[in-house]
């Protein structure tokens, strides 16, 4: 791209070029005018002045040729005497005209009016002019004066030289004092140009720096520095809105007026367990799973209205409550611009609500269960079966059974009451996983083979260590062990096996039991709930060991999954932070 100043430089030159070529075509007209009638006029007064002083009745005296000879000597030109036949009498001042020149001026007299003229006008180098001698109105013979002349051509070529040599000197003067002019008043225009380059790319940090501070420059400067501010600003309230909606505890989605989803915060992420990339810029009815959600957001499209609702939506093993506040975003004029929908868990509130509700009558239902057996059995004994040995110690043996039972059930409330308090703290050191499942493998080894049940561990090919407190841990594997056995029949199996990832230790416990109904895989951790309470009961379960197994694996910032087809097993999965080497 050619600088501003280069162009303004070539305009000035190209101009002062036109300018003097001008001046020249202009120069050489009027010279070549003024030179021509200079010259008709003085040639014409010179040959009055002859003629004049010849005398047209006695042409041939030497008196007369004594007269031209002395004018041709005067005026430095050639002086001839023409009769009226053509005949030259007398010729003074070099070579003799020829006599197609004296034909031309006889016959240019008799086609004129009389006077002098001009004859032969197309040579250039000559200038001849015929005055007749007259008497009495009669023509008696012709003076015809010939002078020399410079040649216009040399005259052009001095003229041309001398414009030449102006021009040049003029060129360069002019080209000096334009560099100088123009750098002096275009280098802010170049530097201004480039920054406003630079501010259009976003670079508002640019500045111009000039010798010479003009208004322009400080102009381009000060508006620099204000989008600098301006941009600042907008940053500082973009990044701390971008903390404020990162870091709030409420989930947010951003949906605009064509339901192309532009905004996902972390706690969205990590309410429904999902990746922005996996919501960001797709349609919401593409990429939302739940229908309660697409439909909220269709109800305030078409309403244009703000809505609030309760929700209760299965996310994975769980299910938790929503209070989801979905606002309508309208502009100026009216104009449409999309939606914000707001999620509250409110999960630890209803579940507390629901805990209080009902606390007392579970504690109570399975206290009185244990409660009742006891005293029934005692009262009868009272009543005389206790005579009978073997009636006693049958009593006896469902007297301790439903001890055992109620000291379980209240150790397990207790845990639980234990682990959901703040200060609740854990031991954390390296644990080998691999040993805390054998150990399992071997207090419940008696129990597989009493139910004709395969227990099989598979133990990972390096040390699965995990962080962690080993009794917790051990506490964990052996309630869902437990479980897989109680729930899985006669030569069913149960198979415990552990991986080490990158960043984790995996271990799964898989059976071929009764499974979960996908229904009833959300509130498997909830206390007191059982999947087959008769079969539960039986084995003296409580309905608490999937809850405390839940609330330790949060504990250790572990997970834990389900996977369960009814009539074929179920999978759980957990995963824990592998200890660091």
């Amino acid at each position: 791209m050619i600088k501003f100043r280069t162009r303004l430089l070539a305009a000035l030159l190209t101009l002062l070029i036109l300018v003097f070529a001008s001046l020249g075509f202009l120069l050489v007209h009027l010279f070549h005018s003024s030179y021509d009638a200079k010259l008709s006029s003085h040639i014409e007064k010179e040959a009055a002045l002859v003629a004049s002083l010849a005398n047209g009745e006695n042409m041939k005296s030497s008196e007369q040729g004594a007269i031209l000879e002395k004018a041709s000597r005067e005026l430095d030109s050639r002086v001839s005497l023409i009769d009226t036949k053509g005949q030259v009498l007398f010729h003074f001042g070099g070579r003799a005209e020829e006599q197609s020149v004296i034909k031309e001026a006889l016959e240019s007299d008799l086609n004129g009016e009389g006077g002098g003229f001009r004859i032969n006008p197309d040579d250039e180098s000559v200038y001849r002019y015929v005055q007749p001698l007259k008497d009495d109105g009669n023509v008696n013979g012709y003076i015809l004066i010939s002078t020399p002349v410079d040649s216009l051509q040399d005259i052009n070529q001095k003229i041309w030289i001398l414009l030449g040599v102006s021009l040049g000197t003029a060129f360069l003067i002019i080209a000096g004092l334009g560099a100088r002019i123009t750098s002096q008043y275009t280098n802010p225009i170049e530097s201004a140009t480039q920054v406003a380059i630079e501010l259009a790319k976003g670079n508002y940090k640019a500045r111009t720096f000039n010798e010479d501070e003009t208004m322009l420059s400080q102009s381009i400067n000060m508006l620099a520095q204000n989008l600098q501010d301006m941009t600042r600003a907008q940053e500082m309230q973009r990044d701390r809105l971008q903390t404020v909606i990162e870091n709030i505890d409420s989930g947010l989605i951003l949906i605009d007026g064509k339901g192309y989803i532009h905004l996902v915060n972390r706690a969205y992420q990590k309410q429904f367990h999902v990746e922005a990339d996996q919501l960001l810029y797709h349609f919401y009815h593409e990429v939302l799973e739940h229908e309660e959600i697409i439909n909220l957001i269709e109800e305030i499209f078409m309403t244009e209205t703000k809505v609030r609702k309760m929700f209760k939506l299965p996310i994975k093993i769980e299910r938790r409550y929503f209070e989801v506040d979905g606002v309508p975003i309208i502009g100026i004029n009216d104009e449409w611009k999309g939606i914000v929908l707001v999620f509250h868990d409110m999960t630890e509130r209803k579940q507390l609500e629901e805990m209080r509700k009902d606390f007392v009558a579970n504690v109570s239902h399975e206290l009185k269960t244990p409660i009742t057996s006891i005293k029934g059995f005692t009262e009868t004994l009272l009543d005389g079966a206790m005579n009978e040995r073997e009636t006693l110690l049958q009593f006896l043996s469902i007297i301790l059974k439903e001890s055992s039972r109620l000291q379980t059930l209240i150790q397990d409330l207790l845990d639980l009451s234990k682990i959901e308090q703040q200060n609740f703290t854990l031991n954390i050191q390296n644990c080998n996983i691999g040993e805390i499942l054998a150990e399992i493998e071997m207090l419940l080894k008696n129990k597989a083979e009493e139910k004709g049940i395969t227990l099989t561990l598979e133990k990972p090919d390096k040390p699965a260590v995990a962080s962690g407190d080993p009794h917790r841990l051990k506490q964990i594997f052996l309630n869902l062990v437990n479980n897989a056995l109680t729930y899985t029949p006669e030569d069913g199996s149960v198979t415990i096996s552990a991986d080490v990832l990158e960043d984790a230790v995996q271990v799964k416990v898989r059976d071929t039991g009764i499974g979960i109904k996908q229904s009833e895989i959300p509130r498997i951790f909830e206390r007191f709930y059982r999947i087959d309470k008769d079969r539960s009961r039986n084995s003296g379960g409580t309905g608490l060991g999937l809850a405390i197994v839940k609330h330790l694996v949060e504990a250790h910032q572990g997970e834990i999954d389900v996977e369960s087809e009814r009539g074929k097993g179920t999978e759980f999965t957990v995963r824990l932070k592998r200890a660091s080497e």
